[in-house]
């Protein structure tokens, strides 16, 4: 089969490689439909993670069961799901408490696309077939009439976007929400993050960034847009989101973070930024970050688009399977790519 193999910044290529077998009776072999870069593959592409090639690329993407073990109760031939790109169980500790990004049966962040960081044996989604070990507890069947490339990315980006402001909202309904962007990403978490707030009912959402492109989009889809560099706060937001991955960014959002409030950043910071921790503690302020777990949050995800959230406002470009690496090569904010059709 052929697969699409991350080189380095800007470098990828298409590589021969055995076809996948079935790794056990609860596992399914699929096919990938519509792929998405992901916040980190774009930084990656260029230049500005450290996460070094060669490896197999792509982890966010709806795909087509092909075959499934003989344990397989939920999934057949030909049912199109959501992929999650961490690998889960279903069944260890974590897994059952949702924590499905950590989960025990595995090593440590086993995900797909993501090289040495997520285990190379896994593979990438840029390819003719996936091997899924357990398909009853990640694939996430899709629903009729839903286009693949509207929800390549509830693998991973939308659902992180999700946590953000999706259990915060149901704590609180209505409460306002301020979205943090800037530079240093991740750009499409952020907007999915505001997006999802007015879709969730939000009374106020207040998207934040000095890029015309994102405040267009975020004013798309429903957003107040403020526009120009990090002031020190911008009020106080019960929920507060940090989208920046810049220092400024990040204190920013802390800053305009209510008595009590909540702020989560799915930013990755490569050095420790310096924090107002005497204001925080003041305020009784929660920060909080990590990597998102995905899987459970995908069906709820999916429920939203169904009712009328649309991902693709945040998708700046679409391209065939047989233009990915000339597209790569300049990787826009949130590129998809249409394996089949």
């Amino acid at each position: 089969m052929q697969r699409l193999i991350l080189e380095g910044p800007a470098e990828v290529r298409w590589d021969e490689a055995p076809d996948p077998v079935l790794p056990g009776p609860d596992a399914a072999l699929v096919r990938p439909v519509a792929v998405a870069t992901c916040d980190l593959d774009v930084a990656v592409l260029g230049g500005r993670y450290p996460l070094p090639g060669p490896y197999p690329f792509g982890h966010e993407g709806v795909v087509e069961v092909v075959e499934t073990g003989e344990r397989v109760t939920t999934m057949a031939a030909g049912d199109r799901a959501v992929l999650p790109f961490q690998i889960s169980c279903g069944v260890c500790g974590p897994c059952r408490r949702g924590r499905t990004g950590n989960c025990a049966s595995h090593p440590r962040l086993s995900t797909y696309g993501l090289g040495e960081m997520g285990g190379l044996g896994w593979g990438g989604l840029l390819a003719d077939l996936v091997a899924v070990p357990h398909a009853d507890a990640m694939l996430v069947k899709l629903p009729a009439g839903m286009n693949p490339v509207a929800v390549a990315s509830a693998s991973d980006n939308i659902p992180d976007a999700w946590r953000t402001v999706g259990p915060q909202l149901a704590a609180e309904p209505g409460a306002a929400v301020l979205v943090v962007g800037g530079d240093g990403g991740p750009h499409s978490i952020g907007l999915y993050a505001a997006g999802l707030a007015v879709a969730l009912g939000a009374e106020r959402v207040i998207y934040s960034d000095h890029d015309s492109e994102r405040l267009a989009i975020a004013a798309a889809l429903g957003a107040e847009v403020l526009e120009g560099p990090p002031p020190r706060k911008a009020g106080a937001f019960p929920i507060t989101v940090d989208a920046s991955g810049t220092v400024d960014g990040l204190r920013y959002a802390l800053q305009s973070t209510a008595f009590d409030g909540t702020c989560t950043s799915p930013s990755v910071y490569l050095e420790d930024p310096a924090l107002p921790m005497l204001s925080m503690y003041s305020r009784c302020c929660t920060l909080h970050t990590g990597r998102a777990h995905v899987r459970p949050a995908i069906p709820v995800v999916l429920d939203l688009v169904a009712a009328g959230f649309d991902p693709t406002l945040v998708t700046t470009a679409v391209v065939p399977r047989s233009e990915a690496v000339a597209a790569l090569a300049e990787p826009p904010m949130k590129l998809v790519i249409e394996c089949t059709v």
